[in-house]
């Protein structure tokens, strides 16, 4: 059995091409199989070599690999003119300057509903001839049988007028040569699926078994686009995703698993894939229930490796303690900067914070009494001895916990959201907090007197 996942080199590699190659991985490794890895480059003026290397990358990063290539399509032309030469010898393909007027002309006259037939010509592009009678019958693993009747199937453009081979006549033949036994692509493929199985038709070969995956859609039920959030696998990465819940998440999009179930291993994945239970109905790419799955992988890791890649994504070190402290709270690596950068940076600025919190009777006299009774703790600075001595302060004043715990949590990080406060100001340190209070303090003092 052997698969290929064959990338356009034009951008970066988006959600549904990582879950295309995602599925023919999970087929492949699943079997024993063989996964041959072509870049379809022959779009001369948009294929770039940084997009190459972004697809490489990401794949990479999703930890996909494959048996055979990377295989630039370009590397292969001499092997598409080879099968061009063969088939306008043989008849089968034919010179023609008909341009789309052209086209539209004859359909006017022989009728809409007709494929075009041109009449060879001394030059022009080259047109495989597609019999008059017949069909062409396409059996798909997951869409079932597609039939296209012949008498309404355009002669196609196989080759430009300067000789250069064109996309149906070089993945048919590709795909030939590589021996590939399942094609395993997006529904938009599927109107190119006739073209290419008369090429191999015309080459006397049998064609792959074809399986073609619906696209992806947002939870409005669209076609998925940046509109719904992160669109490629660079800005997942970006947005501090983990790899494995990437690879986990986007495996289940239409997969059919067990629905009960939602934490896969790649090698249970693995196991499980089967062609069979894709669904026919686009699946939708939901980037909250990704969140909520990175959570789960977040939360599993322990301690030191969770600390290595957020140490990793932000650039920081020194972080392990307020990593222990916050791990529960964040879902991405990104969520750990704008939870706990204060304690690095100093108090955000956040007027609105302020505002809530301080224009409250008795937020002064709260922050005050917490601040005598943190003044008192020892050097140590336990979250244990933080929370002894700022627990009966609610009681003392006769308030709710919160309007004592706010309006510090509010002074040592400049908002409303914070790890817990008494291990926050454990990590915080002694001397630290109590800076950070006292300037509060001075701040609100200050402005009271102006008013």
């Amino acid at each position: 059995m052997r698969v290929r996942f064959a990338p356009s080199p034009t951008g970066a590699l988006h959600i549904g091409g990582a879950r295309t190659a995602l599925f023919n991985w999970l087929f492949a490794r699943g079997r024993s199989g063989t996964l041959v890895l072509r870049i379809e480059d022959t779009d001369r003026e948009r294929s770039t070599e940084e997009n190459v290397a972004q697809i490489l990358d990401a794949l990479d990063w999703l930890g996909i690999d494959w048996d055979e290539g990377p295989i630039s399509q370009r590397s292969l032309e001499s092997r598409h003119l080879e099968v061009l030469a063969q088939l306008e010898s043989a008849g089968l393909a034919y010179r023609s300057t008909a341009n789309a007027e052209d086209v539209r002309a004859w359909k006017d006259l022989n009728g809409a509903e007709k494929g075009f037939r041109g009449e060879p010509e001394a030059e022009g592009a080259l047109r495989l001839r597609v019999p008059d009678s017949g069909e062409t019958v396409v059996e798909d693993v997951i869409r079932g049988t597609t039939v296209f009747a012949h008498q309404h199937l355009d002669d196609p453009v196989i080759a430009r007028a300067d000789g250069t081979p064109l996309y149906n006549l070089a993945v048919a033949v590709d795909d030939l040569d590589a021996g590939i036994t399942h094609v395993i692509r997006g529904e938009d493929h599927l109107s190119n699926t006739p073209k290419q199985v008369l090429v191999l038709q015309a080459l006397g070969a049998q064609p792959p078994i074809y399986a073609h995956l619906p696209l992806l859609h947002g939870p409005d039920g669209k076609k998925l686009s940046k509109r719904h959030g992160a669109a490629s696998v660079q800005e997942l990465r970006g947005a501090g995703y983990l790899a494995e819940a990437v690879v986990n998440y986007t495996a289940l999009l239409g997969a059919g698993y067990d629905s009960n179930e939602e934490i896969f291993t790649a090698e249970q994945l693995q196991e499980k894939f089967s062609l069979d239970r894709v669904s026919k109905s686009p699946a939708v790419f939901d980037e909250a229930k990704l969140r909520h799955i990175n959570g789960i992988y977040m939360r599993a890791l322990p301690e030191q490796e969770l600390t290595r890649r957020i140490e990793d994504f932000t650039g920081r070190s020194g972080i392990a303690a307020a990593v222990a402290i916050a791990r529960e709270k964040i879902q991405t690596l990104a969520d750990f900067d704008p939870l706990c950068g204060f304690i690095w940076d100093g108090p955000v600025d956040d007027p609105k914070a302020v505002k809530k919190v301080f224009g409250r009777d008795g937020a002064f006299e709260a922050l005050t009494a917490a601040r005598k009774a943190l003044d008192g703790c020892s050097e140590v600075f336990s979250a244990e001895e933080v929370e002894a001595a700022l627990e009966p302060i609610p009681d003392q004043l006769d308030v709710a916990a919160g309007k004592v715990y706010q309006p510090i949590r509010v002074a040592i990080s400049g908002t409303t959201i914070s790890p817990g406060i008494f291990e926050t100001v454990s990590v915080l340190g002694r001397e630290e907090t109590l800076s950070r209070i006292d300037l509060t303090l001075a701040k609100l003092a200050a402005a009271e007197q102006q008013s």
